[in-house]
């Protein structure tokens, strides 16, 4: 695996690359792979979290409707604010809408945290109204958050104009920009442990109480390593499902919209792309560096890589590349440890660790040592060294 990764790694790789310029390189390269695998879906995407590279693609670029998959964006919003666990009245207009609910009455009290747990869990429409409405003022000031943070996160192809998902034709997403979304909220670590639960115990009511809610999310039992995120389901929509599971230290993310069979088309998808993938020490396979020194009883010294970087990558080694920075020369005393350089390491040009070079040994002045240890004694050392 290490011979294979370094066999021309050491490439310019440009790292400013913008939003459309990714979705257009990452949906080619899936092709190949894509090519006599189809899934009864209208849109589906398989990404690898870490690095956001993906793996399948099926018309993921088409504008669909996402149904209550919405919620994502929705609670991702409500557990970025501060004060989580503050109790507040529920706003009566908003909590009166169709669909599914969490159970909040008029005149009902919850927190942030609850509501998102609402959203997640049982998929309340109420929920996702009254957290709007707290944080934007309105359903329609709610929604344009939800568009600048879609246009923050390169959802190039997403408009939102319900909190809950609810049909509209101007609400709309495609599968690649909601398993952006889903990248982004499962790197959110109250949305992450939310999403994750089968069951959890939240607190609402008049006064509120200690009630029990049930994930919709069926995955989480059915496939091991499940770790979220969202169902959804309109007639206008269909079956909607974003989800993410996690197997030997790779996470990978599946979205697909619109398609009857969905929990056993994201098992399948899991089971083909996870063997796929390993985790490797990449750390290991950066090659041998030195850096000149200048005025030093040495006349360069060696980098050296301290950190680990466990990432995942594909089997084959296939799009690893490592980006040097490194200082053109020191001036001497070296010390041990001194920051001398940075290696950034890339999988198809997206960066998913970088690490810090270091000096990995001393270099004293040489005028110091030779007044030291006397001129004689450093052509010994110089000529002879131990």
């Amino acid at each position: 695996m290490r011979k294979r990764l370094l066999s021309g790694v050491l490439a310019a790789v440009c790292l400013c690359l913008s939003a459309a310029a990714q979705e257009d390189e990452v949906l080619v390269s899936t092709v190949p792979d894509t090519q006599g695998l189809e899934v009864g879906a209208k849109a589906a995407v398989v990404m690898e979290a870490c690095s956001g590279k993906v793996l399948f693609s099926q018309s993921a670029a088409d504008r669909l409707p996402m149904a209550s998959t919405t919620k994502i964006m929705t609670a991702l919003i409500a557990l970025e604010q501060t004060g989580l666990d503050d109790v507040f009245e529920v706003d009566t207009q908003a909590i009166h809408v169709e669909g599914s609910s969490m159970g909040l009455q008029e005149g009902d009290k919850a927190s942030l945290r609850a509501l998102a747990t609402g959203m997640l869990l049982t998929s309340g429409n109420d929920a996702a109204n009254a957290a709007a409405v707290r944080i934007g003022g309105s359903i329609p000031g709610f929604a344009d958050l939800m568009n600048q943070k879609a246009a923050q996160l390169g959802m190039e192809n997403t408009h939102f104009v319900t909190p809950s998902g609810l049909d509209d034709d101007l609400h709309y997403s495609t599968a690649y920009d909601m398993a952006l979304l889903a990248r982004e909220a499962l790197g959110n670590k109250e949305f992450a442990a939310i999403c994750s639960q089968y069951k959890m115990r939240t607190s609402y009511g008049n006064p509120p109480y200690q009630r029990w809610l049930t994930n919709h999310n069926k995955l989480l039992n059915y496939y091991e390593g499940a770790i979220g995120l969202k169902t959804g389901f309109t007639k206008k929509s269909g079956r909607c499902l974003v989800s993410a599971a996690t197997r030997g230290g790779v996470t990978l993310i599946c979205v697909t919209l619109d398609c009857s069979d969905d929990w056993n088309v994201h098992q399948n998808l899991y089971n083909r792309y996870f063997c796929l993938w390993t985790v490797e020490d990449l750390s290991t396979c950066i090659p041998a560096l030195t850096v000149p020194v200048t005025g030093g009883t040495q006349q360069q010294v060696c980098a050296a890589v301290t950190q680990t970087a466990k990432v995942p990558v594909p089997v084959d080694g296939a799009g690893v590349e490592y980006q040097i920075t490194k200082q053109h020369f020191l001036y001497a005393p070296v010390r041990q440890g001194q920051v001398v350089g940075e290696a950034e390491i890339l999988l198809d040009g997206e960066s998913v660790a970088s690490l810090t070079l270091t000096a990995a040994s001393d270099v004293p002045l040489l005028h110091e040592y030779v007044e030291k240890r006397g001129f004689f004694q450093w052509l010994r050392d110089l000529f002879f060294p131990d």
